[in-house]
């Protein structure tokens, strides 16, 4: 039987590249000199350090453009809020995606049955197994899967005849 399966990772060897370029990029602007701004990566995490407000959403903005340039999707970014750091700072943790969530993982599987393919969808972990009788059926579940816009990447990988 047919199948393939819906995972979200993210390789963390191009979120340290895209964040070391974003650094370095800061080094750089004129805009920043002077200033307490970086960024930086711990394990899933990025963390954000900005003077101001502006700054700060400058950053973020130079960090999707640095995760595009590196073929990583910007939605695997979950911005929090921001908060006061030391020294009239603001900081903000980014953290990066991996894996579908368990209700976001349900959500799929719903939309999948409401659509009345002849597929089955069952949930392993934090990825999706998605089987059925034919690939014509298979190649239109994932087209419908893309047409949800989560707000994460999904990859499609183990496609198995």
């Amino acid at each position: 039987m047919p199948s393939f399966d819906v995972v979200s990772k993210t390789d963390m060897q191009e979120v340290d590249n895209a964040v070391n370029s974003a650094a370095r990029e800061i080094a750089n602007r004129y805009d920043f000199k002077g200033t307490k701004s970086s960024v930086e990566r711990k394990e899933a995490e990025i963390i954000i350090i900005a003077d101001d407000d502006y700054k700060l959403k400058a950053m973020q903005e130079m960090l999707k453009i640095h995760f595009t340039k590196r073929k990583i999707e910007p939605t695997a970014l979950d911005f929090t809020k921001p908060e006061p750091a030391a020294s009239n700072t603001i900081r903000q943790a980014v953290k990066v995606k991996q894996g579908i969530e368990q209700e976001l993982a349900k959500q799929v599987v719903k939309a999948i049955k409401d659509s009345k393919m002849k597929v089955q969808a069952s949930i392993k972990g934090d990825e999706l197994r998605i089987q059925g009788a034919k690939k014509d059926d298979l190649q239109s579940t994932m087209a419908l899967v893309r047409g949800l816009n989560l707000p994460l990447p999904l990859q499609f990988v183990n496609f198995r005849d």
